[in-house]
């Protein structure tokens, strides 16, 4: 290898650890689809309501956009999980809003729950034990392995918590005294545009984090590599004369033992 081939090398390294990265995250997250499905109940309810001022029917159209789109999803035959924490979601605004004719109640599980989840991810990102971690273990197919066995890793997954928890909590920041002294129409708006930016800003700070961070550790390979070698070997102990399969030792009968006897 000449010193011309060396950075060649590790920027195609880089390049490939970045596009697995990013492909990952787009899985996680949902990617455009996702986004969509995310935006577009609240966006159908603060648009009707803004136009005609009734709850029921942006309530309603709101909760028959979300379960289309998850039968769209189911005869895609598609991962419909953003698609039913959409449902979730708009089924517990309908909810709200319907037991206290408040329209503004519509969008308050969500918020609190966007409140939740920004506490969760700075508590665990503190508590060394990262939110975002523990989401995208099971996608990279390193599970818990950076905990203990991937320090860099685990440094990213603490960065990428505490981007995730300081933008929800801004987010947080600014629905909430809307939610007291704005109307219906302004705290919609505010929410339908306050829905995909910080998104995108905390999946790029996790991506520019993971990006630069070790490689992930597949666990899942190391034990299919594991069980494989374990096979291996027993299959060599069998095919050995005078051993058994699981190693104990010389056969206690046979021809060979009785040769050996006869020997004696």
């Amino acid at each position: 290898m000449t010193s011309l081939d060396k950075p060649t090398e590790e920027t195609t390294a880089d390049a490939e650890a970045r596009a697995v990265t990013e492909a990952a995250l787009f899985e996680a997250f949902g990617g455009v689809r996702g986004m969509v499905e995310t935006v577009l109940p609240g966006l159908l309810f603060v648009t009707i309501f803004t136009i005609n001022k009734d709850l029921h029917w942006s309530a309603i159209a709101a909760l028959v956009v979300s379960l289309g789109l998850v039968a769209v999803r189911l005869a895609m035959r598609d991962t419909v999980k953003h698609a039913f924490s959409g449902v979730f979601g708009v089924a517990f605004g309908v909810v709200f809003a319907m037991m206290t004719g408040n329209a503004k109640d519509f969008y308050l599980p969500g918020m609190l729950y966007t409140l939740g989840l920004s506490l969760a991810y700075l508590v665990t990102a503190l508590a060394g034990v990262p939110l975002i971690g523990l989401i995208l273990g099971p996608v990279f197919k390193e599970n818990l392995s950076w905990r203990t066995r991937n320090p860099g890793r685990k440094k990213a997954y603490t960065k990428a918590s505490w981007a995730w928890g300081v933008i929800l909590f801004a987010k947080c920041a600014i629905l909430f005294p809307l939610y007291w002294w704005a109307d219906t129409t302004q705290l919609g708006w505010v929410l339908v545009i306050l829905k995909i930016p910080p998104f995108l800003l905390a999946v790029y700070l996790t991506w520019m984090f993971l990006a630069k961070a070790p490689p992930p550790i597949d666990v899942f390979a190391e034990m299919e590599a594991e069980e494989k070698a374990e096979e291996e070997r027993k299959a060599a102990l069998a095919a050995e004369p005078g051993e058994t399969p699981d190693g104990a030792g010389p056969a206690a009968d046979g021809p060979a033992a009785g040769r050996h006897r006869r020997e004696a």
